[in-house]
C-alpha cells in the first residue's frame, strides 16, 4: 500500500514535512507541553520506571491490538491501555490492561472525551 504524502508540521512556522501531526522535534515539545499543562500532575508518579517495565512485558506477551483481533484484523499494538484508569482506582495488573494500536487507542479516548476535548 503506498504511503500518503507528507504534510507540513502543525507547529507554527515550522517548514518541515511529516507523516504525523508534528515533526520529531516539535512532537517531543508538544508532548512535554501537554504533560506539563494538561495532564494530571500525579500521573508522572503513576507512570514511572515500574510502569515502563510492566508495559514492555505486556506488549511482548500481547503484540497484537486486542480490539482489532475481535474484528479479525491483525494489527500490531504499540500502546498499553488501562481499562479502568489509575485515577479511578485501576491498577497495573494484567487483567486491567489492553494492548491497542494507535488508532483504537485514540478512538477509545475520543469516545471517553479525554485529551481531545478543548479547554474553554
Amino acid at each position: 500500500m503506498p504511503y500518503s504524502p507528507k504534510k507540513p508540521c502543525k507547529f507554527p512556522g515550522c517548514p518541515k514535512l511529516t507523516h504525523g501531526t508534528y515533526c520529531e522535534e516539535h512532537k517531543k515539545a508538544e508532548d512535554r507541553r501537554y504533560n506539563r499543562q494538561e495532564r494530571d500532575p500525579t500521573s508522572a508518579k503513576r507512570y514511572g520506571s515500574e510502569w515502563r517495565k510492566i508495559r514492555s512485558r505486556y506488549i511482548k506477551a500481547n503484540p497484537l491490538c486486542e480490539i482489532c483481533l475481535e474484528s479479525s484484523r491483525l494489527t500490531s499494538a504499540n500502546t498499553v491501555h488501562h481499562i479502568q484508569t489509575l485515577k479511578d482506582g485501576g491498577t497495573h495488573d494484567w487483567y486491567n490492561l489492553q494492548s491497542l494500536c494507535k488508532e483504537c487507542h485514540s478512538r477509545l479516548h475520543a469516545q471517553q472525551g479525554e485529551r481531545f476535548k478543548r479547554k474553554t
